[in-house]
């Protein structure tokens, strides 16, 4: 008699206690990412859905076991007994299964590269890796014999056609070296009048040449300079091209002959963008009287700075960059190089610029934006056919007027079924498929957000959702203190002057009472869609990456007991009592109170009688919310009251940023001076150039 086989065994039906075990789980439902612009929107909402539906079937299940007689307390505690090991068991299978799960899902963490330890064999080696890494994603690949110190890999799609010539020189036979000669890719239409397409991308070929040519030069280097683990990395990298790359090709090929917009569009769009770049850097340079603009004048003042094929095959854009992130760009400017004409006149060469932001990992206090095709469902929204030009605009930059005009509509791969009917949707994503951790937003620029990829629709629901894992806190408290379970009113920091000029300054920052979310991904349909968040976006990273440059602490926890020499000098005599009175006395400290204005989204959708009240901020409605920093510190002795320092993004000013003081009364401040402080990094400071002026004045 044949045994039945384990898989066909029956499974015991599940307790109350698993079914909900599966949610308890430190990654079921990831609570930072409970809002339309996280990476993975919809795995949390299925998880939920799930959640509701498994509630409903508990329910109905203790009722049905209300009326069972459990009066007999031995089997009550064998119940009791069978609950507790129970709950042991799936919390320790749980917690296996977190560790492993996390473990596969780490970013960055690779084994290396298995490149082989004789030299003779890397040519070889090599192409094999490039033909695997093609036919992985999809491409038929071909190798053709090398001839004369030349080889040839065909790589291509239904639609698509990648030929890669490699020059090998084997003048050393115990170290031969293999470089690419040239990269070209072309494109195949089924039922067109041509065989093949001759408008290939220069940028593309570019791109492709750049991925292999970093790779041979990783993998070809000595024996104790070489980093497996870094061309693993770049291998990976070039992988993803391809996979990318087929994408397209199946998009094209459902659509026939014209389906090659799916690869020339990107290349149209970065020629306007680039356009635009240079026309807004030639109006700063007029105002500025400077052959190069400053990169960061530029960031602050201009649409982002547009940099097609960066990451992938597409578009990034440089949205911010930190004054600190500035500076280490430009001590490290390599020799000049050949400029392109097209491109904007900026104080930071592009091939620099480039190589720093595809280094990993990427240089801190960049803030990156990359137009992607992604495999995910459209939001609902998406159904709505009605043109929204008028409603999704939120230019600030006046520098170049004809700015207001471009338009460039993505191609339409909502409505466009992809391989396997996975449907298709243009996002911009600031994680760099997630590689690096979004930005994070505070409620009111999140709706603002949303406002723009969908004007009839308002975030009034995100209001009541947690979307921080360790509290209800502030958006500050997300930025500043993440990691720890603690929401604290205030934060405390210390300014001092890089060369004394004025005693060190004690910050006290207070949270704003705001809710914060991290923005990773955010679906577009237009590139004014993309501008408009990238400029709200632009601000937020302004006001984090100013508060990033103090090292703040909650209030209160970092109490430590006063020394003996601090006791000592805290010792008050005759004359400091005398120098109080006169005014003249230099005090150890100088406090400084520090707010960020809060402006609650207003829904103007209905506010008025006809579209005129809906407003973003431009044209002739109300003008656009700005970010703001205001710091109070007390007037210079004899004189009663506060000094009041506001800062504001500003891309209308020179430096990006106006300053305006209240107080300081015949201290003679100039604007322009501040201004420039602020640009360099300096804001905090501010408070101790107004004192070191007054008391100079005094």
């Amino acid at each position: 008699m044949s045994s039945q086989p384990p898989e066909s065994k029956a499974t015991l039906a599940p307790t109350i206690l698993g079914a909900f075990q599966q949610f308890a789980s430190q990654d079921a439902i990831a609570s930072s990412s409970l809002h339309p612009f996280a990476s993975t929107p919809d795995e949390n909402i299925s998880a939920l859905r799930k959640l509701l539906e498994t509630a409903n079937q508990a329910s109905l299940s203790l009722n049905a076991h209300l009326s069972l007689p459990l009066s007999n307390p031995k089997l009550l505690s064998l119940y009791r007994q069978e609950t507790n090991i129970s709950h042991a068991v799936q919390q320790a299978d749980q917690n296996v299964r977190y560790v492993v799960t996390s473990l596969r899902k780490r970013m960055g963490i690779t084994f290396g590269e298995d490149i082989p330890l004789d030299r003779t064999q890397l040519p070889e080696w090599f192409l094999k890796r490039l033909l695997e890494w093609g036919t992985s994603a999809g491409m038929e690949a071909f190798n053709e014999p090398e001839r004369e110190g030349r080889s040839t890999v065909l790589l291509g799609g239904k639609v698509l056609m990648v030929e890669v010539n490699f020059a090998v020189d084997r003048t050393q036979p115990e170290r031969p070296k293999i470089d690419i000669a040239t990269c070209k890719t072309s494109y195949d239409t089924r039922n067109s009048m041509a065989t093949s397409s001759t408008g290939n991308s220069a940028s593309l070929d570019g791109l492709l040449v750049d991925a292999i040519r970093g790779f041979l030069a990783e993998v070809q280097k000595e024996d104790a300079e070489r980093d497996s683990v870094e061309a693993s990395r770049l291998g990976d990298a070039l992988s993803d091209h391809f996979a990318y790359l087929m994408k397209l090709d199946h998009l094209a090929l459902s659509e026939g002959e014209g389906g090659l917009r799916w690869f020339n569009f990107i290349d149209r769009m970065s020629l306007d963008v680039e356009k635009l770049a240079g026309s807004e850097a030639e109006a700063i340079s007029r105002q500025e009287s400077s052959a190069k603009v400053p990169l960061d004048i530029f960031l602050l003042r201009s649409h982002s700075l547009p940099l097609p094929y960066l990451t992938i095959p597409s578009v990034s854009f440089l949205t911010y960059l930190s004054p600190l992130a500035y500076l280490k760009l430009l001590r490290a400017i390599p020799p000049p190089s050949i400029e392109t004409s097209h491109l904007p006149k900026l104080d930071i060469p592009f091939h620099h610029l480039r190589t720093s932001l595809t280094s990993y990992p990427r240089l801190p206090g960049a803030t990156l934006a990359t137009l992607v095709l992604s495999p995910t469902a459209p939001p609902a929204y998406a159904a709505d056919s009605m043109s929204m030009s008028a409603l999704d605009t939120r230019s600030s930059s006046s520098l170049v007027p004809s700015a207001a005009d471009m338009e460039h509509v993505f191609p339409a791969a909502r409505e466009t079924q992809g391989p396997q009917g996975q449907q298709y949707t243009w996002i911009l994503d600031f994680t760099d498929g997630g590689k690096y951790p979004g930005v994070v937003m505070s409620q009111s620029r999140m709706h603002e957000v949303e406002l723009v990829v969908n004007p009839f629709s308002g975030m009034d629901h995100m209001e009541n959702v947690q979307m921080m894992s360790f509290g209800t806190g502030s958006w500050v408290d997300l930025l500043l203190n993440s990691q720890t379970p603690i929401s604290p009113e205030r934060y405390t920091a210390t300014y001092t002057s890089p060369t004394s000029v004025h005693p060190p300054l004690q910050l006290r920052l207070t949270t704003p009472d705001e809710p914060g979310f991290v923005l990773e991904a955010v679906p577009v349909r237009t590139l004014k869609e993309v501008w408009s968040i990238l400029e709200i976006v632009r601000e937020q990273c302004w006001l984090n990456e100013t508060l990033s440059g103090c090292h703040w602490v909650p209030e209160g926890l970092n109490a430590n007991p006063v020394s003996e020499d601090a006791a000592e000098d805290m010792a008050v005599t005759e004359d400091d009592l005398q120098a109080v009175l006169k005014g003249t006395i230099k005090p150890r400290s100088i406090p400084v109170n520090v707010y960020l204005p809060a402006h609650a989204p207003a829904d103007a959708l209905f506010g008025g009688s006809d579209m005129d009240a809906f407003s973003l901020g431009v044209g002739g409605g109300a003008p656009p919310r700005r970010a703001r920093i205001v710091m109070t510190t007390p007037e210079r002795p004899p004189i009663s009251g506060l000094v009041e320092i506001g800062v504001t993004f500003d891309p209308t000013r020179p430096r990006g940023v106006a300053v305006d003081v209240s107080g300081a009364m015949g201290v003679d401040l100039r604007v322009d001076v501040l201004e420039e402080v602020c640009r360099r990094g300096g804001l905090f400071g501010l408070p101790g150039r107004v004192w070191k002026k007054a008391h100079g004045s005094s």
